[in-house]
């Protein structure tokens, strides 16, 4: 067995590691066999909704008894089957099912409308789609009609409602579940005879660790969602890492809240959960009371969330009444946070942690020490792993090469390598090549620069601004505005043009409820940074309208827009670069 070195408190697990010492849970569903043997009667999961909790023997069989249906129904390697659904066990039972024939899983974001899930499915040219029905949040039996009507490639509808209550073209779950039990019965009385069985043994032989499993659609924060294709390899490779990173093990309780559409929720939460053979307790859809009340029933020892969701829940006026004690680490990640944060975090949880997490890396891919303190987390996101090295690169070069590797202290594109970058933007080649080069290095879009205290990020590539022909990170100017935090709750930053400047800065600042905060405030607070990076306009809004994108981080689309509207005002009253030009 190789020996597990550490750096600055961060385990560094190598390659040698994942093929040596983890060399039986490269298969995403091949996790739930194993532990389906050593340990048949662990819980697997337990469904804080319904109080349902499930073994991994329970797990394991379950999984297998739909996959011969799915092989009846026509699915095979290669195919796939796209989900519209909460985070139901069912829609669990699922997706392992499909793993388990090589059948690639997309999850969709349950908020998307009808058009903007028929533009999802034609971009995988889904065989599979599983949605709704009639819910509290709405009757999705419409949209379902909707996609119909949109997707003549798609040959199997599941909708999850009562049978006989299926719209026409569909096939009741419930009624899926029970012909899976039926025909793994009928399988069983004979094994040896059994020629589904048999099907079903040479499919699942063919499934590799390289194999495309999993679909997860880019947020869009910089454009629209491209389907990027995780393997079981790319998956597995980070269950180790960010599992050994934060102490996973057999005993964890992993609270998973997040969207089954999100890498958080699938690769993070509860795979990596799964790999270390813990239990995950889910919650079909985020809410913070019944996150804490979660934890607090069944004992959670470790939670993960965005820095939003935690902020939600630290507002309900019953925060303090939960008990919390069970919590042993919190983990969050998406963005940057401020100081204040850290030490609201502290006070939930003994142990915190962070790094920077891709879906186009199946996850983590920086890792802050598990005994690191807030001065620690707050400067940096942590130092990454051998098995997928981290490098600060020039851009990448016209002809598809990696640009040169940066010095240390130097800002450039943060860049990785190593098994857990993703196959592929599903049928967007172009796409592709503009994100992995051809050596394989992996540009993520993230502007940062190494240091002794491990990666720091100063912003999105697409969002520097150049004012006066200087470069001015987002992230930079919205740290110091947000330093005022008895006033302010969020900060957002972009460039508009500007006839003299080329770009100018337009800050949206977003005040906390019950304060008073004025544009002369801002600009005096303004002073205390270096005059490019001032703005010029300053558009104060109100609490909790800062707009979010669907993984709750800031939407600069619409930040953009906003921008431009703002200027066009203030050029109609002969302001911004039509009037006289303020002097530094």
């Amino acid at each position: 067995m190789p020996e597990l070195k550490c750096h600055k408190g961060v385990p560094q697990y190598t390659l040698e590691h994942y093929e040596k010492d983890f060399k039986d849970r490269h298969l995403v569903h091949g996790v739930i066999a194993k532990f389906a043997k050593e340990t048949p009667d662990k819980i697997a999961i337990i469904d804080a909704e319904t109080n349902q909790q499930v073994t991994y023997a329970e797990l394991d069989r379950t999984t297998t008894a739909l996959a011969l249906q799915l092989l009846k129904m026509g699915f095979k390697k290669g195919d796939f089957f796209a989900t519209h659904l909460p985070l139901l066990l069912e829609h669990i039972y699922l997706e392992y099912a499909c793993f388990k024939l090589g059948v690639i899983v997309a999850p969709i974001d349950l908020r998307l409308k009808a058009n903007e899930v028929v533009r999802c499915l034609e971009l995988i040219k889904a065989k599979g789609f599983a949605f709704l029905g009639k819910t509290p949040r709405g009757d999705f039996s419409e949209l379902g009609r909707a996609i119909m009507q949109s997707c003549p490639y798609i040959e199997c509808f599941i909708q999850f409602v009562a049978p006989g209550e299926e719209i026409g073209g569909a096939i009741s779950a419930f009624v899926v579940a029970a012909q899976a039990t039926q025909t793994a019965e009928e399988a069983m009385k004979d094994p040896s005879n059994s020629s589904i069985l048999k099907t079903y043994m040479q499919a699942a032989s063919r499934v590799k660790e390289d194999d495309g499993a999993l679909v997860i659609y880019t947020t869009g924060s910089t454009g629209l969602p491209k389907p990027a294709l995780l393997s079981h390899r790319n998956t597995t490779c980070q269950n180790m890492c960010l599992g050994g990173a934060f102490g996973f093990g057999k005993d964890a309780k992993m609270l998973v809240n997040l969207p089954p559409s999100h890498v958080g929720c699938q690769t993070e939460q509860m795979m990596t959960t799964f790999f270390w053979g813990g239990t995950s307790v889910i919650l079909h859809i985020f809410d913070p009371e019944k996150t804490l009340k979660a934890i607090q029933d069944y004992k959670a020892t470790t939670l993960g969330q965005i820095p939003a969701l935690f902020a939600m829940e630290w507002r309900l006026p019953n925060y303090n009444q939960y008990d919390l004690s069970s919590l042993e680490f919190a983990i969050y990640g998406g963005q940057q946070v401020p100081k204040q944060f850290l030490e609201k975090l502290s006070t939930m949880a003994p142990k915190f942690g962070t790094g920077l997490g891709l879906t186009e890396t199946a996850g983590f891919v920086t890792y802050t020490a598990p005994d690191a303190t807030v001065d620690d987390i707050a400067a940096s996101i942590g130092y990454d792993m051998p098995v997928t090295p981290m490098t600060i690169r020039k851009p990448m070069n016209p002809d598809g090469t990696a640009g040169d590797e940066l010095p240390d202290g130097t800002i450039g594109e943060v860049c990785f390598a190593g098994p857990q970058i993703f196959i592929e933007y599903v049928n967007n080649e172009e796409a592709y090549r503009k994100t992995v080069s051809k050596e394989g290095i992996c540009y993520t879009g993230d502007l940062g620069y190494k240091s002794e205290k491990g990666l720091q990020m100063v912003g999105r590539s697409k969002w520097v601004i150049k004012p006066k022909g200087y470069q001015v990170y987002p992230a930079q100017v919205e740290d110091h505005f947000c330093m005022l935090a008895d006033k302010v709750a969020a900060c957002g930053i972009v460039g508009a043009e500007h006839e003299v400047f080329s770009e100018a800065i337009v800050a949206f600042v977003e005040k906390k409820p019950n304060v008073g905060l004025t544009v002369e405030e801002l600009k005096e607070h303004a002073k205390k940074i270096a005059s490019y990076m001032r703005p010029l306009c300053y558009v104060i809004i109100e609490p909790n309208t800062m707009p979010l994108n669907r993984v709750a981080k800031t939407d600069y689309l619409v930040l953009v827009e906003w921008a431009k509207k703002e200027v066009a005002n203030l050029r109609a009253l002969g302001g911004w670069d039509k009037g006289p030009i303020e002097k530094d």
